[in-house]
């Protein structure tokens, strides 16, 4: 591995990748309470609902292959909640603590902040992730709450651990 990823807007030729990517945490993790993993169409098809929301798609290049991706989508559909979007970040099973994950989140906040939104939310699965939890805290995010039990994956219930923080001056 040479040095650190770049990143840039996913393609439509990413989608084979990022599939791969996100199916290994579905079958192996918890950072998605999904259990089966979505076809690389399927996958398309959220992509394509991330940029018709104007919201960036992301993934991280390194030595031509893609070993990750992020991207914001909105934290809920009521309109209420137009200003608030929610962070993803996977990373290609055996890169991680290589920095992959900080490349990725600092590229998707500082994206992020161009935009109209007020609030980025981190919905992380188990609150064992300390990884997840460790990275988000490092980008300034704080800890919102956990919702025990929320979910039920590999035999066990799994809670999630909410975190959140402002995006530029957007609280204010």
């Amino acid at each position: 591995m040479s040095g650190l990823p770049t990143t840039r807007d996913s393609r439509e030729a990413d989608l084979d990748a990022i599939q791969q990517i996100y199916a290994f945490h579905v079958l192996h993790g918890l950072a998605s309470f999904e259990e089966t993993p979505p076809s690389i169409e399927e996958l398309g098809r959220r992509r394509q609902d991330v940029l018709r929301s104007d919201l960036p798609h992301l993934v991280a290049e390194l030595d031509d292959a893609v070993v990750g991706y992020s991207y914001a989508s909105p934290y809920r559909q009521q309109p209420a909640y137009c200003r608030t979007i929610e962070n993803s970040v996977y990373v290609r099973n055996g890169f991680h603590g290589h920095g992959i994950g900080r490349v990725l989140l600092a590229a998707l906040i500082a994206r992020c902040e161009l935009g109209p939104w007020r609030q980025m939310v981190a919905v992380i699965g188990d609150t064992e992730n300390r990884a997840s939890i460790g990275l988000h805290a490092a980008f300034g995010f704080q800890h919102a709450g956990t919702v025990r039990s929320v979910g039920f994956k590999f035999g066990r219930w799994v809670d999630s651990v909410l975190m959140q923080r402002a995006l530029g001056d957007q609280d204010t």
